[in-house]
């Protein structure tokens, strides 16, 4: 359910951002302003320390619990979309960093469209990092077309990035991923105090009392688009929206146990 997201932040911001709150590592992201080539050129990646890092993701703005499967509902454009997202009971090591795997399908009028896998960790103090993402688009007959948001951290220069902050801040922005060229999506923490209804529920302050974070993602890759999610704490994603340059909506229908 990534939404490609528009410029980057700037090294030393992101460095000191980075080390604040995960403490291991130092962010190398190209300078703001600089117009970078679109070529991928191999540069050394962060160190991780794997002790520091587990597959157990608690999160409670974005639990991955093996067993449960998340079910979302909405268009893209013109047709009908579903997600459906299964964090799996598998584990595997990128870069020495033991990660969960989370498959996530999308499905288009009814027929498979993408399918992916997707490699989150946790660290020491509670921020879920992405790793990883091996990704397909597929045709009507189930062909794959395309592969070219693969990417691996330490590999060819990708980095692995901050998906969610245990204790997120109005204002904090980081880089989810970054694969020169064909991953660089960022968020921005716009608020702790929203509210939001989709067919799973209704949350806010004068709602169910839980709290709300509501966030803007972007991607220099495409310039043009802007998305907002919507994270419950204690359930995770509830509703992803193109809010600029698409027609992109899905909402959480149903949780359900395998």
């Amino acid at each position: 359910m990534r939404r490609k997201l528009i410029r980057f932040v700037s090294l030393l911001l992101a460095g000191a951002l980075l080390m604040a709150v995960g403490g291991i590592a130092t962010a190398t992201l190209a300078g703001a302003g600089a117009k970078a080539p679109r070529a991928v050129h191999p540069r050394p990646a962060p160190k991780y320390d794997p002790a520091r890092f587990s597959a157990r993701i608690s999160n409670a703005w974005y639990p991955l619990k093996p067993g449960v499967v998340y079910v979302y509902k909405g268009r893209d454009g013109n047709k009908r979309s579903r997600d459906v997202l299964k964090p799996t009971d598998r584990v595997a090591k990128i870069d020495g960093v033991p990660c969960r795997v989370v498959n996530d399908k999308v499905y288009l009028n009814g027929v498979l469209h993408e399918r992916t896998l997707d490699y989150y960790t946790q660290d020491a103090e509670g921020n879920v990092w992405y790793f990883a993402e091996d990704t397909a688009e597929l045709d009507k007959n189930g062909n794959v077309t395309s592969t070219a948001g693969t990417w691996r951290t330490g590999r060819n220069g990708a980095e692995a990035g901050i998906f969610m902050q245990a204790n997120p801040q109005v204002g904090d922005t980081f880089q989810q991923e970054f694969y020169r060229g064909h991953a660089e999506d960022h968020y921005q923490v716009l608020s702790l105090k929203a509210e939001v209804t989709v067919p799973y529920g209704h949350f806010g302050q004068n709602a169910l009392r839980r709290n709300v974070e509501l966030t803007k993602e972007w991607s220099p890759l495409e310039p043009n688009v802007r998305d907002h999610k919507v994270y419950v704490r204690g359930i995770g994603t509830v509703k992803e929206k193109t809010v600029r340059g698409g027609r992109e909506l899905l909402k959480l229908v149903k949780i359900k146990k395998r």
